[in-house]
């Protein structure tokens, strides 16, 4: 069974881990290079907190999309554990560091969902990419840039 997913601003969801950048770069470049979008972010549906997904809406918001597949969900569909050892994460810390606006270390919660949440496969247009050509110019300097453009 496919997860439901909406397109969803990714300007309105709350981060509450933080990332790599080398690992952001590295997804940039493969989601710029497949021009796809192949995993949706998990979100609770109340709070807008991203619940897996920290590294896919960093790229996001760098590549400027206007929409995102999202997943929401809630706290009574998805168990949430630690990934380190000996520490302890509940919904309760999650909801408190979205509401400081603080940021956990990279990799500390781990949210558990069963069913698995399905991909999806959206085009980064369908998503409001624009390239930099694009982002940058208006749309007659577009045209006169593609027309001077070997190939």
């Amino acid at each position: 069974m496919a997860s439901p997913y909406c397109l969803f601003d990714p300007q309105r969801l709350i981060p509450t881990e933080e990332v790599d950048p080398s690992r952001v770069e590295e997804l940039e470049s493969k989601i710029l290079a497949d021009g796809r979008w192949t995993e949706p972010i998990t979100a609770h549906k109340d709070a807008l907190f991203v619940m897996d997904g920290h590294h896919r809406l960093t790229v996001a918001r760098r590549l400027r999309l206007a929409f995102l597949p999202v997943v929401f969900l809630g706290y009574d569909e998805v168990r949430v554990t630690a990934w380190r050892e000996g520490e302890t994460i509940t919904p309760e810390h999650i909801f408190a560091m979205a509401r400081s606006g603080s940021l956990f270390p990279i990799k500390t919660t781990r949210h558990i969902f069963s069913p698995a949440i399905s991909g999806c496969d959206v085009s980064l247009e369908r998503l409001g990419y624009a390239s930099p050509l694009e982002r940058f110019t208006s749309p007659s300097e577009r045209l006169t840039a593609r027309r001077a453009t070997p190939g």
